[in-house]
């Protein structure tokens, strides 16, 4: 490869700029897939890099017409590979399957067949030669604009100067992953994860339902490292994953206090999850979490612990999981 290798920049999470601040940054939208950065040689080829710097090309036969696409001129550009759902929208499960297929093009290709990723483009490094990291994040969205490429399986979404807070608001309306801030007059820094760039995901919260937990590794031994929940569906107590975040060490040992006081042999979670070392308890603890998203078999992505909820019953944490999902 003639092109410089050049790892992605990174966003550092955080809120909106300050209002006075705000026409001095672009939003675009959070989406939730795998990062890559595509290199062009300018000869009908491509390569695509995962965050990691893997060669993950093999993985989507489908993006390899890109190359032709941009034509005689080289470029190095960042974006983000997604499979999208019936509407239109992101789904991180519907891409789990393509993401481990680089080194298997058969099963590739039979993917990309059934159900095709795409590409959201939202910066160039390089182009034509020439080095374009140190340009203000405007020109070089004006450049990669300038590119005009949308295509059956990429495409290069229009930034928004401005109006933050109504652009964080459409993306919770519209149930979207979330918002990036970039200011305007940012360098792209490769590797590094930069104030110039801030991510805001749009969060949800629940009540849930703590059926067992899993005990915690070193400096966490006989302490809870996660609680297994559920929620009611149809009856029944549906498991809708772990959590092992948001608990100060107080809250910790109090959760296992609560914990080995409700320990019971039988699993109250119907059907019974392949969880390995689980232990079980009575289904009388509701907590809530914040998550991101759920998964099309009903578990709770990313979840987050915030309260132990004592004013609930297990009753109340309930959710709408179709019967065929776990």
């Amino acid at each position: 490869m003639t092109l410089p290798l050049i790892p992605p920049m990174l966003a550092t999470p955080g809120s909106l700029p300050p209002a006075a601040q705000d026409s001095r940054w672009a939003y675009e939208t959070k989406q939730d897939g795998q990062r890559v950065v595509a290199y062009l040689e300018g000869d009908g080829s491509i390569l695509l890099r995962a965050r990691s710097g893997e060669d993950i090309t093999g993985a989507y036969p489908e993006l390899r017409t890109l190359g032709e696409a941009l034509g005689g001129t080289p470029a190095v550009l960042d974006g983000e590979v997604l499979a999208l759902d019936e509407r239109g929208r992101a789904d991180f499960q519907l891409l789990q399957p393509r993401m481990g297929l680089a080194h298997t093009p058969d099963k590739a290709a039979r993917q990309a067949a059934k159900a095709p990723v795409h590409l959201v483009l939202f910066d160039v490094m390089h182009l034509g030669g020439e080095d374009l990291t140190a340009l203000p994040y405007a020109r070089r969205r004006g450049q990669l604009e300038r590119l005009g490429l949308h295509g059956p399986f990429w495409s290069t979404p229009a930034a928004l100067v401005g109006h933050g807070e109504q652009a964080l608001q459409a993306t919770r309306e519209h149930g979207l992953e979330g918002l990036v801030c970039k200011r305007l007059d940012s360098a792209y820094q490769p590797g590094v994860r930069s104030r110039a760039w801030i991510k805001i995901r749009n969060m949800r919260s629940e009540d849930v339902v703590v059926g067992g937990w899993l005990p915690g590794k070193g400096r966490l031994s006989g302490l809870p490292g996660a609680v297994l929940m559920g929620q009611r569906a149809a009856g029944r107590l549906r498991y809708v994953g772990s959590v092992g975040t948001g608990w100060s060490e107080a809250e910790r040992s109090q959760l296992a206090a609560l914990l080995r006081a409700a320990a019971t042999d039988v699993c109250p979670f119907d059907p019974v999850p392949s969880v390995a070392g689980a232990r079980w308890v009575a289904p009388r603890l509701v907590g809530e979490v914040r998550y991101s998203t759920r998964t099309r078999a009903g578990l709770l992505r990313q979840p987050s612990w915030l309260r132990l909820r004592p004013d609930l019953a297990p009753e109340d944490a309930s959710a709408d999981i179709p019967d065929d999902s776990v």
